[in-house]
């Protein structure tokens, strides 16, 4: 019994000392890994990089403009009545006093050609009355008084020519028509639209600027307008007036410009990015726009800097704090935190962290 027991403690002792020494074997082989991974230098990232540049940058004010027609009018009846005729298409291009619409003016003819009856016999009686005085058969104030009559159905006359010119509606000035408002048969009243009428060559920019860049602004400044529509082109005009006052609720000033618009791309209504060129140059230091980092925290770049490790040159990066300005093309104005000449990481910035170790390849477009 006393063999057994001790024979069954060996065992127990031999299989604890096996255990414990596979268990110290994947300890201390875990403690050499890790250590291993731990010293395991890190490989450098790829990035491609650009240099801060100092220019001379023409100041410029950003806002955002409408475009409106140089004439432009909503036409609209002047009389009732039921429409007899359309003379139009709409989107046509039309010419100054080109017959629109035509409006029931029937009663109007009939009231024309009474009062023309009625001129006709008030200048016979003026002539019979002029010959009578002449023999001194009729007194003056029969004379008097059919020079009055004659004068009053001309006036009648006018009136009913007057209301059928008005009935005819006519294009006031040569442009573009919009849609139809109206249809044959159709009861308009006074003010009952019936078609727009712009034209398109010049058009107005309309747009405002703070009271504070007033003394920045003048007429004959150049503006650039870029719209959503046409986003690779750019289109050029001069300012042409400022408003007389400042607007009381936004302290905003309006301006407006011409802008020649001999391809007709552009429409009234149509509203877009404005660059009014003040004229003023400074020296500013941009760099690259894909440099730039936002947060939350500011606005950060990487810049390249040469480190010296193990007797050998390496580059590495440091987050630099900068504060931006106004966007000059595809760069960016840098107010602070960077120096003309030095190198910044335009594109890789994902995989970086302070200190990363660089290698540069600026085949990569950022």
């Amino acid at each position: 019994m006393a063999k057994r027991i001790i024979i069954s403690v060996v065992v127990l002792v031999i299989f604890l000392a096996v255990i414990g020494g596979l268990f110290y074997h994947k300890l201390t082989s875990n403690i050499k890994q890790a250590y291993a991974i731990a010293h395991m230098p890190i490989p450098p990232v790829t990035v491609s990089t650009g240099t801060v540049k100092s220019l001379v940058v023409p100041q410029a004010i950003h806002v955002v403009g409408t475009l409106t027609a140089v004439q432009g009018v909503q036409i609209s009846a002047q009389i009732s009545g039921n429409v007899t005729a359309i003379y139009f298409h709409s989107g046509k291009s039309i010419k100054a006093g080109q017959k629109l619409v035509q409006i029931d003016n029937t009663t109007q003819l009939a009231q024309l050609k009474a009062d023309l009856a009625a001129e006709s016999l008030a200048h016979t009686n003026l002539i019979r009355t002029e010959s009578l005085i002449k023999h001194r058969a009729a007194a003056q104030a029969t004379l008097d008084a059919n020079q009055a009559a004659l004068l009053q159905a001309k006036a009648l006359v006018a009136g009913d020519r007057a209301t059928l010119s008005k009935l005819a509606i006519t294009a006031p000035f040569t442009g573009y028509l919009g849609l139809r408002q109206v249809s044959l048969g159709q009861y308009v009243s006074p003010g009952s639209p019936i078609v727009t009428l712009n034209t398109w060559n010049p058009l107005y920019l309309n747009f405002s600027v703070p009271q504070n860049d007033l003394a920045k602004v003048h007429t004959g400044q150049t503006v650039k307008l870029q719209v959503d529509a046409y986003h690779n082109q750019v289109f050029t005009g001069k300012v042409e007036a400022l408003s007389s006052q400042v607007d009381i609720a936004s302290r905003n000033i309006q301006l407006q410009a011409v802008l020649a618009n001999k391809r007709l791309l552009l429409k009234p209504g149509l509203f877009g990015r404005v660059k009014l060129l003040t004229g003023i140059n400074t020296k500013s230091l941009v760099v690259n726009a894909d440099a730039i980092t936002y947060n939350t925290f500011g606005d950060y770049v990487y810049v390249i800097k040469k480190a010296v490790k193990a007797g050998k040159t390496t580059l590495t990066v440091a987050s630099v704090l900068v504060k931006t300005g106004k966007p000059v093309g595809n760069d960016v104005e840098v107010t602070s935190g960077l120096k003309a000449g030095e190198e910044v990481v335009t594109a890789g910035q994902l995989k970086l962290r302070p200190g990363a170790v660089v290698v540069i390849n600026n085949t990569i477009k950022p």
